[in-house]
């Protein structure tokens, strides 16, 4: 186990963010969450500002750090907010334990093919259904069985029928055909982090199902493209606020982290 002291982290605001579909509270644990991400296992406790890794140090440091986004100064981000902009301010108090995470390219494309017009619990099961079908086994450190998210391949080579029969609906077409063209070459992950944003995203937009909004998903939540800012309909509630448009120019390379103040804020902070 590793204890570390963060600010402006709040796994419970990240699990509920829109961002990640294998991140999970733990039946009666309190505050604690679970997490797999590429061939990992991970679960997450938090008291106030004290967060325990189920991990060794060396596997934090080399790993969930960066994928936390743990290096990262939030506080400068929430001080750069307006501070006449009253919801801006109310959303980045609400929601201001979110860090955008950096999860694996290949998973992050398909978790948002499926999220088209789709609610999270749902995403989650069919990602689940995904992952038991067709990912490699793994055991957690209390030598549990859990599933790996399947391989492009794995993916590629199974048909439409099956995966509407995994509830996947009219997005499976598109998960396949996207997994062929990703084992034919026809659009290159491996390059993809060494591109700036609008070149990632031209290339995430030639892959079956891929539109503007999850490109700018899967750029803000896996290429890490902070500037990147997707809108469903939660944001566009938000932009109706700005009747002279959302100023852009003022949050120029970091509206992606403005944008997931609202969207939680949209989702959770105002009942």
């Amino acid at each position: 186990m590793t204890k570390k002291e963060f600010t402006d982290f709040d796994i419970c605001q990240i699990a509920q963010s829109g961002q990640c579909f294998r991140l999970r509270p733990v039946p009666e644990a309190e505050n604690t969450y679970s997490l797999t991400a590429g061939e990992k296992y991970l679960e997450i406790s938090q008291q106030g500002t004290e967060i325990t890794f189920s991990c060794t140090e060396q596997e934090f440091e080399s790993l969930w750090a960066r994928y936390f986004d743990l290096e990262t100064d939030y506080s400068k981000i929430k001080e750069a907010i307006d501070p006449e902009d009253i919801y801006l301010q109310e959303a980045a108090r609400i929601g201001g334990g979110i860090r955008i995470l950096r999860q694996e390219l290949w998973e992050t494309i398909v978790s948002f093919i499926i999220s088209q017009q789709n609610n999270i619990p749902r995403i989650q099961k069919c990602v689940d259904a995904l992952c038991r079908e067709f990912g490699e086994t793994a055991q957690d450190f209390r030598g549990d069985a859990y599933s790996l998210f399947p391989a492009p391949e794995a993916l590629a080579g199974t048909t439409e029928e099956k995966l509407r029969e995994l509830g996947l609906g009219y997005r499976a077409p598109y998960i396949v055909k996207t997994a062929r063209m990703v084992c034919e070459g026809k659009v290159e992950l491996e390059s993809l982090p060494e591109l700036g944003y609008e070149e990632a995203k031209e290339e995430l937009l030639k892959l079956c199902g891929v539109g503007v909004k999850v490109a700018d998903c899967i750029c803000l939540f896996a290429l890490h493209h902070i500037e990147a800012f997707p809108v469903d309909t939660h944001i566009k509630a938000m932009l109706k606020r700005y009747p002279k448009g959302f100023p852009f120019e003022r949050y120029q390379g970091f509206a992606g982290v403005l944008q997931q103040y609202a969207f939680y804020y949209e989702l959770h902070g105002q009942k």
